[in-house]
């Protein structure tokens, strides 16, 4: 066998291999015997077929296996000689001339190829003893608790009709029959008939609920408004459209007190205990913000401390995955990137950064995890399938099958938590320190997605 580098630029490798036809020829050979006390051909008793005779009949498919197996073992050869983690699949270009392909299986000439590959660089990892990492606390105040349990009051307030006669006023539940025209063309998804609106909830469009202030039961109004420009049906965005409305029913938000009563429509003892859970509950929203917080401070040091050449496929990759999502997402919403006040080109470079930054954490912590011996059970990904299931009720079965019969699905749970166990094993070496914060501070950054 002969190896010659052809180029050899930063990550990427390329080489031209060289395999003689007597190579090719004995391993196809070895095969032909062990397929001989397989095979079973009419007028030859088992075992017995000659060599030469399975060569006739089956020389060209064992070359052709011989070949395939001889490329791969050559290259896990190459690449281990010389400690290559690929990056992505080796490219493999072959003979395509007919006669030279023909010559090939016909064991007459030697077997030359190429193959082209990107390599993952060797990466020194930081001491994260030196790591200081802020965790930002938040204490559950009983101001937080009374609010969550307004809240949740609020959503299970009850109506009740108004007294006959009675107008239609900001707070009110209103059912409504409605059919909506586009310059008097009826469009899809323009009817309704027995739809509940809160006047003031903005679940309908702007300008809406308003034109309902006033109106009487069995009144028919007609509602003038315009769809959002960024309305997720493309044909409808930024369109005037009219609603030919008729109220049926009117009723008002009735009191709602809370106290013990209230707590055991929602199957609690007492307000007491609706209390505690409530404070149960936000303590642990208020651990997830924390985590979410401690976990992006700690990304964060751990790009500035890895700052390396990331495989360009890779980045590539990864890049695309982000921009179609994004593309996807700005052409269902109608948006434009001048509506986000930058330019297609300044929005690629900024996506293209991200994409570099998550390809360089991902083998950063994937580096620490290999290094570390960090592994993810079958029992943590089970936990994790169940805890999907739960989410979906009724469904529970069709999850479980779902994971179960796909590995690429299953691989997309494993991951995160394979994250999260280097995240942790980090922690454990690195200098955090707790900082008390108030709710507002906690989650000050949470409309603002990272890369992370």
């Amino acid at each position: 066998m002969q190896v010659t580098e052809t180029l050899s630029e930063g990550l990427k490798h390329e080489f031209k291999i060289s395999v003689p036809a007597s190579d090719l020829d004995a391993k196809a050979g070895a095969k032909l015997v062990d397929l001989k006390d397989k095979v079973r051909l009419n007028g030859f008793r088992p075992g017995k077929v000659p060599v030469t005779h399975l060569k006739k009949v089956y020389g060209r498919s064992v070359m052709a296996e011989t070949i395939d197996q001889t490329i791969r073992d050559t290259n896990t050869q190459l690449f281990s000689e010389r400690g290559f983690k690929l990056a992505t699949e080796p490219k493999i270009t072959m003979p395509t001339e007919k006669a030279e392909v023909e010559e090939l299986l016909n064991g007459k000439t030697d077997l030359t190829y190429t193959v082209a590959i990107e390599v993952v660089p060797a990466i020194a990892l930081a001491d994260f003893k030196s790591f200081q990492v802020e965790k930002p606390v938040a204490d559950v105040s009983d101001s937080d608790v009374d609010e969550a349990i307004k809240r949740i009051a609020d959503s299970n307030r009850t109506y009740a009709a108004k007294p006959e006669g009675e107008k239609a006023a900001s707070g009110d539940r209103v059912t409504i029959n409605f059919k909506g025209t586009i310059n008097g063309e009826a469009f899809e998804g323009g009817t309704g008939e027995g739809i509940q609106v809160v006047i003031g909830s903005n679940s309908f469009i702007p300008g809406f609920e308003e034109q309902l202030i006033g109106i009487g039961v069995n009144e028919t109004r007609t509602l003038k408004v315009s769809f959002p420009k960024n309305y997720m049906s493309e044909k409808l965005a930024g369109q005037p459209a009219e609603f030919e409305t008729t109220a049926t029913l009117i009723e008002a938000p009735q009191d709602i007190t809370i106290d013990d009563d209230f707590a055991k429509t929602l199957g609690l003892e007492s307000l007491d205990k609706l209390k505690e859970a409530a404070r149960e509950r936000l303590a642990a929203e208020f651990a997830g913000a924390t985590r979410q917080r401690v976990k992006r401070a700690l990304l964060d040091r751990l790009d500035e401390a890895h700052r390396f050449e990331a495989p360009s496929s890779l980045v590539e990759e990864e890049f695309n995955l982000m921009w179609n999502s994004v593309k996807a997402e700005m052409d269902s919403a109608g948006k434009t990137f001048a509506d986000e006040n930058t330019t297609e080109e300044a929005a690629k470079e900024e996506y293209r950064k991200i994409a570099d930054r998550r390809v360089r954490l991902g083998l950063v912590l994937s580096e620490i995890g290999e290094k570390n011996k960090i592994t993810v059970t079958d029992d943590e990904v089970g936990r994790a399938v169940i805890e999907r299931a739960r989410q979906m009720p009724g469904r529970e079965k069709e999850v479980w099958d779902f994971y179960r019969n796909n590995a690429q699905a299953l691989a997309q749970l494993r991951a995160p938590i394979y994250e999260d166990k280097v995240v942790d094993f980090i922690l454990e070496l690195a200098n955090v320190t707790e900082k008390k914060v108030s709710r507002e501070d906690l989650y000050k950054d949470e409309e603002e997605k990272t890369a992370a």
